[in-house]
């Protein structure tokens, strides 16, 4: 989620008592749009990086540094020269808007003491970092906006800072209950839609909360709701804003499967249950670093897969049409055992017809059945049996062609499919090297001239530890699956797999001892978590030792066959920590 209004106060509060009285040391600027303040107060040295992104704003403390171009750029330049060893005398936030103001004192050319407004607006795409005087008058700022860009506002030098009219939207801290019925009373919108509308800083998220702690469905429309559940909407808005206004934040990060959803500084009730896990944080600035760094992760092995997908995807389409079609053609053959029975009755029953018939009506001796045969009253009995003849003799070539070809469509399906799920379970850039090779090595890309030599492999299996300290290991794509199965597992150990759908191979180690229930559990809710399966409640799991799994014949790495399993049902989770290579 973006910045709201609430996650500014706790920023806001944070930094108040971090920084107030401060003296900044040090300020680079590393990218266009991000600022780095190194700042000593208390004996002690912190760094906040503020970041006025379009597509990432953010400002958090962080123990990183950045490496700074070798010549500043002039933002940065302005920033040294009025306030490179300034003082931080307050830290605020005007309401609840995305904006964090800094008060800044310094000392002039002539010594004299001066104050300075450093002011951070955390808005989206039109996030910027405005360096004004006491005055509100601009100096400058990270960006520029002319008339041209904005018709609201200006940000320039020499123009007067304001903060630009937020379309009649009302202070939550101060919004009177009747101001809130007619705001949101009246709008035509669902009610969470409306309250973000209509608030200051609250985010779509929060409106959601909002309704889901006053027992209301936010997916109504707002003007259906009645005089009482306005008052309690407004009730619970005010509990709300009295935990802001006193500083009861609760920093926490919802996850789902591993991947952050959500983040918010008070808790978000409307998330918690079984298919969300929440994580709390005493420190705004370590919920941020965390939740981007994670995100980042996650868009960054997204964005440089994309290509692997489509590749995936497009060989996919063009399979599953050309499947379908291959069983409609296949269906078209059904009737070739019933052409075999018409030419065979015919050389049977053919002496009683005298020539020029449309149909023979005699008894089927493979179903004593009364059956008509129809004919080609041009043709004599043996002409039409032999022209059923070649009919069965010419679908039973397609039948036997197709039915060959239909495996191998299909064979080629799951294998896709496999590798689809691989990019799922791909956590690390390292791990796509070898879907990669797979995909060149089967055709789906064109491998180009490296000197005859493969690329270097770094990604390796996931390696875990239960409960009772069995070592359990998981394939990340389809040679990692055979490595697993074939290389790490040795007959007795216990080998786990999604049954039917396409999912990572999970060895337990048994080093000859009889494994507790509980082991088969947690290597079962393994198989269901790294599967195709990964978002049901239930998945239905195979297992069995690893001596009973055999190799499929030409089939691709991590195929098998196996033909007596037992079954567990599992729950897709992940509760067991990893094991470092």
């Amino acid at each position: 989620m973006a910045f709201d209004g609430i996650v500014i106060a706790n920023l806001t509060r944070d930094l108040k008592s971090k920084l107030e009285g401060g003296k900044i040391n040090k300020i680079a600027q590393p990218e266009k749009d991000e600022l780095l303040f190194t700042i000593k107060n208390n004996r002690e040295t912190l760094r906040l990086l503020i970041s006025a992104s379009a597509s990432l704003p953010l400002i958090y403390f962080t123990q990183t540094n950045k490496t700074s171009p070798l010549t500043a750029p002039n933002f940065c330049m302005l920033l040294r020269k009025y306030i490179g060893s300034g003082r931080i005398l307050k830290v605020s936030q005007p309401g609840l808007e995305r904006i964090i103001e800094f008060e800044i004192e310094h000392l002039d050319e002539l010594g004299d003491l001066c104050h300075k407004r450093l002011i951070v607006e955390l808005m989206g795409k039109h996030s910027n970092i405005i360096f004004c005087k006491e005055d509100g008058t601009i100096i400058d700022s990270i960006k520029h906006v002319s008339a041209q860009i904005s018709s609201v506002r200006e940000v320039l030098p020499g123009r007067t800072y304001f903060i630009p009219n937020t379309t009649d939207k009302a202070d939550p801290f101060t919004v009177s209950l009747e101001t809130f019925q007619k705001l949101i009373g009246q709008s035509p919108t669902p009610i969470q839609k409306a309250l973000y509308q209509k608030l200051t800083g609250v985010s779509p998220m929060m409106g959601t909360e909002l309704c889901y702690l006053a027992s209301i469905d936010g997916d109504h429309s707002a003007n259906e709701l009645s005089e009482a559940e306005l008052l309690h909407l407004h009730h619970t808005l005010c509990l709300m804003m009295e935990e802001v206004t006193e500083g009861r934040f609760t920093p926490n990060i919802v996850y789902r499967q591993e991947e952050p959803v959500e983040f918010a500084s008070l808790p978000l009730t409307c998330l918690e249950g079984n298919e969300y896990e929440v994580i709390k944080f005493s420190d705004i600035s370590q919920l941020l670093e965390t939740y981007y760094a994670s995100k980042n992760t996650i868009t960054r092995i997204r964005q440089k897969s994309v290509d692997l997908r489509k590749i995936v995807q497009t060989a996919l389409e063009r399979n599953y049409k050309k499947y379908d079609l291959q069983m409609k053609q296949l269906k078209d053959t059904e009737k070739r055992d019933q052409y075999k029975v018409y030419g065979e009755l015919l050389n049977t029953y053919g002496y009683e017809l005298s020539g020029g018939e449309k149909e023979l009506c005699c008894l089927n001796y493979y179903t004593n059945q009364e059956i008509r045969i129809p004919l080609n009253p041009q043709l004599t009995a043996r002409e039409n049996s032999q022209k059923f003849f070649d009919k069965y003799n010419k679908l039973k070539r397609t039948y036997e062609a197709l039915t060959e070809l239909t495996q191998e469509t299909h064979r080629e399906i799951q294998h896709l499919e496999s590798i689809s799920t691989a990019l799922d379970i791909a956590l690390k850039e390292e791990d796509l090297v070898q879907i990669k090779e797979e995909l060149m090595e089967y055709g789906y890309i064109k491998r180009r001239a490296l000197g005859g030599k493969k690329p270097k492999i770094t990604s390796h299996p996931f390696h875990y530890l239960s409960s009772d300290g069995f070592h359990m290991y998981v394939g990340k794509n389809n040679y990692q699956n055979e490595e697993v199965t074939f290389k790490i597992a040795t007959g007795n150990d216990w080998w786990f797999h999604a049954k039917g759908i396409p999912g990572s191979h999970v060895i337990v180690k048994s080093e000859g001892k009889e494994l507790p229930d509980r082991v088969f559990e947690e290597a079962g809710a393994l198989a269901a978590y790294y599967s195709k399966g990964k978002n049901n409640d239930k998945v239905e799991i195979d297992y069995i030792q690893r001596k009973h799994v055999k190799k499929t014949a030409k089939g691709a790495p991590g195929f098998v066959i196996y033909h007596t399993n037992y079954s567990l049902i599992a729950s897709p989770k992940l509760e067991l920590s990893e094991i470092s290579y």
